[in-house]
């Protein structure tokens, strides 16, 4: 039984967090299941019925999603894209589901009288959030229908606002930890302003009304994506137009249909065919896609003004929306202070250097170590995701220089990945001829047209250089890193990559490297670096260790540990990800501990 860590890269997931608001706060690690016997409980055996009979019919994971709510068995690309073009609320369970049973089943009852009606298709809805896991849309759609149904029964003429209201308060009072919940905040805030902006969206053409609506749901959903996700969608106005008919009237009618009746299986297939076709076309246009980062105070100013604007008819004032939007664009560049993320991606290095104002974005490293998940889909995770989410988060799209150290898998292993998922502008290799993982990445550069060196002298930044310090060939990749030295406002960085022992002799008889302000230490803390005569001469006042948690090597050694003594140690492993924040006033250090 373990706990479950924070995110340790900034802007990331917190899986820790996550787990909490659900009252989760250990993990089990499970060394075999055994099958005793099959459960009793009646909502278990309808489930599993439901589950094997999905398994029999469909093998593309989109009936899953739309019967249960679980589209973990989509693929993860196409997800991906359905994510980037703004989608993926259709896969999610909603009240739009709710809504649809309701109708279905009250239809079918016409025949009794309105009481039993509403009795029974409640009783059907709350079997059925039973069996889909409740997730918190449709406890939202559920409890909404229940107070919507008691207010139409017993004619207490509340407005539609209002019992969205007394639903939120229901929730909260009976798990306060809810409002944590993206899918509820994104429900609920929707919702609310489809019933506010009631007004703006009547129209007596539909396909005006239509997109008035989409525009809505957009806005009031903004402030949660950009909040979480940091990657907005403007075209997603547009797309939904097409997406949620077809979805709604389609392909989940469909996808019940085929259900009930897998002669449809083909029909299904190929309805699932079309919209992934779409959904790759339409990924291809990167016009008017943004990556923001909305802090809590512009999510609560953004909504004071929706409200303002949709409330008293403002509609002039949207303007305001677009000036919040620029200003956080904005904002950043007129950030003068130099950053070094020294990231946390396992055992293998990776450093992010932003100069002031945005001005160049330096990789030196990726890391690599691919986890594959032991689930059916078999998918593969990469140390990199941590790395492209925070520079969406920071509304960075290109990466101007890619540094390798050198060759081995645990620094460069993703560098592929990364330039599939990134633009990158130059790539720098150490000296020394190629390896077979070198080969690979420069015939994808060339491939994507992307310049690649391994003869660069230093690289003038803003405010600040960096130099790749000279030395002799070696016969191993390790000691043929590239050695780099940072000099930006009064401060000193130095980064070792893994060069050894006899590497640091050469470096700091050739070089003048006295009272460096912060080491990368090299070869994550290996007894084969980090020499003592070497770190006496440097006298580093921070070093920075970037190891894996429980690594099977040992790193980091003692005797490396003992002759950093004077050193203010960060190992990655026990501190997380460290970022250095400086200009030429302030210097500060941030911890995002495990």
């Amino acid at each position: 039984m373990t706990k479950p860590l924070n995110n340790t890269i900034p802007n990331n997931f917190n899986y820790k967090s996550y787990l909490n608001n659900k009252d989760i706060y250990y993990q089990l690690k499970i060394e075999s299941i055994e099958v005793i016997k099959d459960s009793s409980n009646v909502i278990d055996i309808i489930k599993n019925w439901i589950l094997k009979r999905i398994d029999k019919i469909d093998n593309t994971g989109y009936m899953r999603a739309f019967v249960l709510g679980d589209n973990s068995l989509i693929d993860d690309k196409i997800y991906e894209i359905y994510q980037e073009i703004g989608v993926t609320h259709l896969f999610a369970l909603s009240g739009s589901q709710v809504v649809l049973l309701s109708l279905v089943i009250l239809r079918f009852l016409k025949i009794f009288k309105t009481r039993i009606k509403y009795i029974i298709a409640i009783s059907f809805i709350i079997v059925y959030g039973f069996i889909v896991g409740y997730p918190a849309s449709i406890k939202r759609a559920i409890v909404f229908f229940i107070i919507a149904s008691i207010n139409k029964l017993e004619v207490i003429n509340l407005s539609n606002i209002k019992i969205l209201f007394l639903t939120v308060v229901v929730l909260i009072l009976s798990n306060y930890k809810i409002i944590y919940d993206i899918a509820f905040l994104y429900s609920v805030l929707t919702v609310f302003g489809i019933f506010l902006a009631r007004e703006f969206i009547d129209d007596k053409n539909k396909f005006k009304s239509s997109f008035k609506l989409s525009i809505v749901a957009f806005l009031f959903s903004l402030p949660i994506t950009l909040y979480n996700f940091y990657e907005l969608n403007v075209l997603s106005i547009i797309y939904n137009l097409i997406y949620i008919p077809y979805v709604s009237f389609i392909l989940y009618p469909f996808c019940i249909l085929t259900f009930l009746f897998p002669i449809g299986e083909d029909i299904l297939l190929f309805l699932i065919n079309i919209m992934e076709e779409v959904s790759l076309f339409l990924n291809e246009i990167s016009f008017l896609r943004f990556n923001l980062n909305f802090n809590l105070s512009e999510v609560l100013i953004f909504y004071l003004i929706l409200c303002i604007i949709f409330k008293y008819n403002k509609y002039k004032m949207s303007w305001i929306l677009y000036f919040i939007i620029i200003l956080d664009v904005i904002v950043p560049y007129i950030d003068s202070n130099l950053r070094v993320y020294y990231l946390d991606v396992g055992q293998g290095d990776s450093t992010l250097i932003i100069t002031p104002y945005k001005k160049e974005v330096i990789l030196i490293d990726t890391g690599g170590k691919i986890t594959y998940e032991k689930e059916l889909k078999g998918s593969k995770s990469y140390v990199s995701d941590g790395t492209l989410m925070l520079l969406k988060s920071l509304g960075i799209k290109k990466i101007d220089y890619l540094i390798l150290t050198h060759g081995d898998y645990d620094h460069m292993g993703e560098a592929v990945y990364l330039i599939d998922n990134i633009e990158v502008k130059q790539v720098i290799f150490n000296q020394g001829g190629f390896n077979n993982l070198e080969k690979q990445l420069i015939e994808e550069l060339e491939k994507e047209d992307i310049l690649y060196k391994n003869d660069v002298k230093s690289i003038k930044l803003n405010r600040s250089e960096l130099f790749f310090l000279e030395h002799s060939l070696y016969d191993n990749e390790n000691d043929n890193s590239n050695i780099l030295y940072l000099k930006s406002y009064k401060y000193d960085f130095l980064f070792m990559g893994d060069a050894g022992v006899e590497v640091e002799k050469e470096i700091f008889e050739k070089y003048d490297l006295k009272e460096i302000d912060v080491l990368k230490v090299g070869h994550h803390g290996s007894n084969s670096s980090s020499d003592k005569e070497f770190i006496d001469v440097i006298n580093p006042i921070y070093s920075l260790i970037s190891v894996g948690r429980n690594n099977r090597y040992g790193h980091p050694h003692k005797e490396v540990i003992d002759n950093l003594e004077n050193s203010i140690i960060f190992r990655t492993d026990i501190d997380g990800s460290v970022v250095f924040t400086f200009n030429d006033r302030r210097f500060n250090i941030q911890l995002y501990k495990p």
